[in-house]
């Protein structure tokens, strides 16, 4: 029964990740730990983001900026190893509370970045690449930093999504590489990631019809909801 709600879950996700960009992972976070504790979950939604990134790359490829995708991942990558590996060395309960505190710091922050009017360039998204590398190694979703940057850099809709999709498809392959070296994804987890990642795809795919009817205002409160809860979630587990 767990897993069905996972599933359904994963679904709704997937659709309105595949529409903002970003939240799939903030959304089955909580979902995921309670079904297999903040270790697993970590590695399981590693391999599901693969196949969502995956997935809103190929909706909308012919709009992806390579340009972007090739600066910010020169930093993001091996920064993004570094963070797993530190990921590796951590002890579940400390997951489960970075993750928590972690949520929490991006309701505020997300909301100054976007307000700031900050404008970068190829240079600057190799910057951010470095920091949100590191911290795409640490935690499952960093989308509600991650999203400013990219739209800073003049990215709107089909490109923004792609961009940072691709984007995020190479710190995935990183991050998950580094748990495979560490004896973090066995066949199970592996498994799990694909069927939860599956649906993910699914949502991705119907998020394309309904992209031109969402109001930026009603998305931006509910990330930030659902940042709250996942926060709560995770902090209150941890006790």
């Amino acid at each position: 029964m767990m897993w069905l709600a996972v599933l359904v879950l994963a679904l709704v996700a997937g659709t309105i990740g595949g529409i903002v960009g970003f939240g799939s992972s903030i959304m089955l976070m909580p979902a995921l730990v309670l079904a297999v504790g903040p270790k697993d979950a970590v590695p399981i939604l590693a391999i599901a983001g693969l196949m969502a990134n995956l997935s809103r790359t190929a909706v909308w490829w012919r709009e992806v900026d390579w340009r972007v995708v090739a600066a910010f991942s020169a930093t993001a990558i091996p920064m993004t190893a570094l963070g797993a590996r530190t990921l590796v060395a951590l002890d579940a309960r400390a997951v489960q509370v970075a993750l928590g505190v972690f949520f929490l710091a991006m309701i505020p922050l997300r909301r100054w970045l976007l307000a700031s009017g900050l404008k970068v360039g190829l240079g600057g998204m190799a910057l951010a690449g470095a920091g949100i590398g590191f911290l795409s190694g640490l935690v499952t979703s960093i989308g509600p930093i991650n999203t400013p940057f990219f739209l800073a850099f003049g990215l709107v809709k089909g490109a923004f999504v792609s961009t940072e999709a691709m984007a995020s498809l190479l710190m995935g392959l990183t991050k998950s590489g580094v748990f495979r070296t560490f004896g973090l994804m066995p066949g199970e987890i592996a498994v799990q990631g694909l069927i939860v990642g599956s649906a993910l795809t699914v949502g991705s795919w119907l998020s394309k019809h309904l992209m031109l009817k969402i109001d930026v205002g009603q998305f931006r409160l509910l990330m930030d909801a659902l940042l709250l809860i996942a926060a709560l979630v995770m902090l209150l587990g941890a006790l």
